[in-house]
């Protein structure tokens, strides 16, 4: 029992006393963070608050100015690049495509990491592409260009790239951002259908908190360059910390559909109540 627990313990993704930076800015200052292995976790917080940037630093994407990233017990940047890329991947916010490149020579780059020289493309590699481009419904335009598609489905054969890199841990900057209402919600359908039936780690940054309260099994909300709060998105969210994080009053309420918290912001509009009573008068 004690090595199963151990194991546990080795496989999550963690920060130690970590501060980021650019350049003379602090953006995350000693923050203490583990990812809970096999959930969706999201970070929330307002514009500039660091939410981005402590994706790229998990992913190895920025160098911490103190304190570190560990992956299964290890410093991340201590680890080699493909050991890494085989263990971890990230979809960053609006990745762009070379131009001409199809759906599946996109795809196929997700196998980068297993390639040597003494072990060119495989079975396995073809088998692993195909199943990536048939969990996310792209397998009908594997053959269109990147740049063909909407936005939705240019999303899609992102994460077929990400899925195709067979790792346990999946990286998201803002995954829904410039998709309308239903792209939003097919993106996010999918992600949880891969965390609900392979059990992939999924790590989020999102904008809207009532989407991030109905997917996220954990939530971190971040401010002043630290976590302000983290747990179950109906054990944390309240009035209080969107007035805290956001600086905005709002209502809590409950999500009819799914039982999660549901935000309902104030602010200035067009109130049918009010007019309802005028017209009663």
């Amino acid at each position: 029992m004690y090595n199963e627990e151990k194991e546990d313990e080795l496989m999550q993704l963690k920060t130690n006393d970590l501060k980021l930076s650019y350049g003379d800015a602090l953006i995350i200052d000693e923050l203490n963070l583990e990812i809970p292995k096999g959930e969706i976790t999201v970070f929330i917080g307002g514009n500039g608050c660091g939410k981005s940037t402590l994706l790229r630093s998990l992913a190895r994407l920025l160098k911490p100015s103190a304190g570190a990233v560990l992956l299964e017990g290890e410093a991340i940047e201590k680890l080699p690049t493909k050991e890494v890329a085989q263990k971890l991947a990230i979809l960053p916010q609006g990745p762009i495509a070379p131009e001409g490149l199809t759906v599946l020579q996109l795809v196929k780059q997700g196998r980068y990491p297993y390639q040597k020289w003494f072990k060119q493309w495989s079975q396995h590699d073809e088998e692993v592409v195909q199943q990536a481009l048939a969990s996310t419904g792209m397998t009908e335009f594997a053959d269109r260009q990147v740049d063909s598609l909407s936005g939705g489905q240019r999303q899609r054969a992102w994460i077929a790239m990400t899925l195709a890199q067979e790792t346990d841990i999946i990286l998201l900057d803002e995954p829904t951002t410039y998709l309308d209402m239903t792209h939003q919600i097919e993106i996010l359908d999918l992600l949880f259908e891969l965390n609900e039936k392979e059990k992939r780690t999924v790590v989020m940054v999102l904008h809207d908190l009532n989407l991030a309260c109905r997917y996220a099994h954990h939530i971190v909300a971040i401010r002043e360059k630290n976590i302000y709060a983290q747990g179950k998105p109906e054990d944390i969210i309240n009035c209080a910390l969107v007035r805290d994080v956001f600086r905005m009053e709002c209502q809590i309420t409950e999500d009819p559909l799914f039982g999660t918290p549901l935000c309902i912001p104030q602010g200035k509009g067009r109130c049918v109540v009010k007019q309802k009573a005028v017209l009663v008068k």
